[in-house]
């Protein structure tokens, strides 16, 4: 038996499991378990106290990740995509890539950055799956707001793994679509499956299954994820592409069975954030090189600006005829959060023999720290908001106060003319903007 392993898994289930009661125990504001997770797994880690080996967890650190890019796909709908919010989340990830080309070209010319592309591919990035429970615990993703988040946040994933699958695989460009398509069409044919059964006989399988030993909702979710998460590396892609692909399905599945699937959901969520999940984060902290990043911090300190500059600052241009001001300042924190691409982009930068080490060490620092540092600045953006409201006398004439973490105009809503723009103070409070 492998003692080392055993004792890394035990060393990262003690981090898992203290983490939400550290986060109880601390004063002031409540801070993501995310956090916890990463500081505690550099501390364990090869780099501090050397307690943890990330190759023997590696395994169900990647099966967390899996998880994370599943559960991200799950929340979003594809039709999403084609509404306006869809329509401003793609574009905004257009102009974040103009500005990636600018900004690399400029650390290329000096001398910073040597690998273009994984670079350019980072700062483009958004961490959807890592910001879910952050979203979720602070009631964001309700309301009007939420839909711009999760397009925002769906495209800041899907369209850089596509882009990864296109210009970073090693092969012809030809291949690399043909790759993609073939592994879109498992997708698809997945998607069709409960079609073929019989509506009542599926139904009845879930009833039965879903609260006995067997299991069987659960159990079929895993073998949609491990099946995509297979097909995708089989055609050489990134297995994340499978994995979020998975949840996109394991939706359609769900919305086609026409039964109560909030069990299902609460098992998913069980299982990912209870077991896997947590194990991808502390091996992603376990992984940080601590003594390349305290040697050059200057590299660490720029990504991290670029990241919000970069991806975040676009969504004050792109959402500015449909979220009041204080929403488009969160979005742009939101959007300028990210990681666990980063960790693969890198892995292929080094992999290539091309990105320069402390480059690398400073990006997966750089996507930390946003962990770190811009869903909190959100998050408070957001309470902020709600305090203001919960002051008396605060007008709430074309105010929502669904909990979304920012305002949603009741007013517009309900198709009447916004009064944000009558004062700026209105407008601070989160009224939605006229259009």
């Amino acid at each position: 038996m492998d003692t080392k392993g055993l004792e890394t898994l035990l060393a990262v289930a003690l981090v898992a499991a203290l983490a939400p009661m550290i986060v109880a125990a601390l004063p002031g504001p409540r801070i993501p378990q995310v956090v916890i997770l990463i500081l505690a797994g550099i501390v364990i880690g090869p780099h501090v106290l050397g307690l943890a080996d990330t190759s023997s967890v590696r395994l169900i650190a990647n099966v967390g990740l899996g998880f994370l890019f599943l559960l991200a796909g799950y929340e979003l709908d594809p039709l999403l995509l084609r509404e306006h919010a869809g329509k401003l989340a793609i574009g905004g990830w257009f102009i974040s890539a103009a500005l990636a080309v600018g900004a690399v070209a400029t650390l290329v010319s000096l001398g910073y950055v040597k690998d273009f592309v994984p670079v350019g591919l980072a700062l483009t990035t958004t961490a959807l799956g890592t910001l879910l429970p952050i979203l979720h615990d602070n009631d964001m993703l309700s309301g009007r707001f939420g839909p711009y988040v999760l397009a925002a946040g769906a495209v800041g994933e899907l369209f850089p793994i596509v882009a990864i699958a296109l210009f970073l695989t090693h092969r012809a460009e030809f291949i690399a679509v043909a790759s993609i398509l073939a592994v879109g069409v498992v997708a698809i044919l997945l998607t069709i499956l409960p079609r073929i059964l019989s509506p009542s006989a599926l139904q009845a399988i879930v009833r039965q299954g879903r609260r006995a030993t067997a299991q069987t909702t659960l159990r079929w979710a895993i073998v949609l994820l491990l099946v995509l998460l297979v097909a995708a590396a089989q055609f050489g892609l990134d297995v994340v592409l499978g994995a979020m692909l998975a949840g996109m399905v394991l939706r359609s599945w769900t919305r086609r069975m026409e039964v109560d699937v909030s069990p299902l959901e609460e098992k998913l969520d069980a299982v990912g954030y209870g077991v896997f999940i947590p194990v991808f984060f502390v091996s992603s902290g376990m992984t940080l090189d601590i003594k390349s990043i305290a040697e050059n911090p200057l590299r660490l300190i720029i990504f991290f600006v670029l990241l919000l500059v970069v991806r975040g600052l676009p969504s004050l241009v792109v959402y500015r005829h449909t979220l009041p001001r204080r929403q488009r300042i969160e979005m742009t924190f939101i959007t300028a959060t990210t990681m666990p691409l980063l960790i693969a982009l890198t892995e292929i930068g080094l992999s290539d023999g091309v990105m320069i080490p402390a480059n690398a060490a400073a990006l997966v620092g750089a996507g930390v720290l946003s962990v770190l540092v811009y869903p909190a600045i959100a998050v408070a953006l957001a309470r902020r908001g709600r305090a203001a409201l919960a002051q008396p006398g605060t007008a709430a004439i074309g105010l929502g106060m669904a909990g979304d973490g920012g305002v949603v105009g009741a007013a517009r809503a309900a198709g009447e003319p916004s009064i944000a723009r009558e004062a700026d103070a209105a407008d601070d409070l989160g009224t939605a903007p006229a259009e």
